[in-house]
């Protein structure tokens, strides 16, 4: 089963949620109503996911999110969200957000976007994506895609699209430690720092 941490400040929707998630076949493992709570519970019980409310008292998602990647977390991170503006949304991506998913949506697509998520996928919506280019200033840069070497745009390609650095290793014959190499020289050509600002650049160019 899948262990998810939820981490809300509205107990009701709290509840909801593991209601629905517990129903659909995961374990929750924690349940807590703060940032700062969330942090102590992922060291507690190493979910396999973590769901975290984007405004909560102390930290908040977004802050949460960044705290774990400094600490070379990459865990999935799911955003639950009423609302998200642009410095949000470009924060969120920027930090390697896996999904982010509105709260009006209801607890199934919650439900759904874990499914994607702990198989190494995104649930990010495209008009989010599409939103952030936007908003990041990003949009010039994705013609840098056109000119990379064709291995250089199968490692893009690759790591856009969710797999795994073992799973580009046996696609491209390289080792695990040369693909980490070449993805951050990547990062570096491009101007990007995750492989969710990559994959962005990917979608945009051949849209």
């Amino acid at each position: 089963m899948i262990r998810v941490l939820i981490a809300d400040d509205h107990p009701f929707l709290l509840a909801g949620v593991q209601a629905v998630l517990e129903a659909a076949g995961m374990t929750v493992v924690a349940a807590v109503g703060d940032g700062n709570a969330a942090l102590a519970a992922v060291a507690a019980h190493d979910p396999a996911v973590v769901v975290l409310d984007v405004n909560m008292p102390g930290r908040d998602g977004i802050s949460v999110l960044q705290a774990l990647r400094e600490a070379d977390d990459w865990r999935p991170v799911i955003l639950l969200t009423a609302q998200l503006d642009d410095p949000q949304l470009v924060a969120a991506l920027r930090a390697g957000v896996n999904g982010i998913v509105g709260k009006q949506g209801g607890s199934r697509m919650l439900a759904e976007a874990i499914g994607i998520v702990v198989q190494g996928g995104q649930a990010i919506a495209p008009d989010l994506l599409a939103r952030a280019l936007d908003a990041s200033g990003r949009g010039g840069r994705a013609s840098l895609i056109a000119q990379l070497t064709p291995r250089e745009l199968a490692l893009a390609r690759a790591a856009g699209s969710g797999q795994r650095n073992r799973e580009i290793a046996e696609l491209l014959e390289m080792t695990e430690g040369a693909v980490k190499v070449a993805l951050h020289r990547l990062y570096d050509k491009l101007g990007v720092s995750n492989r969710t600002e990559l994959a962005l650049l990917v979608r945009d160019s051949e849209s």
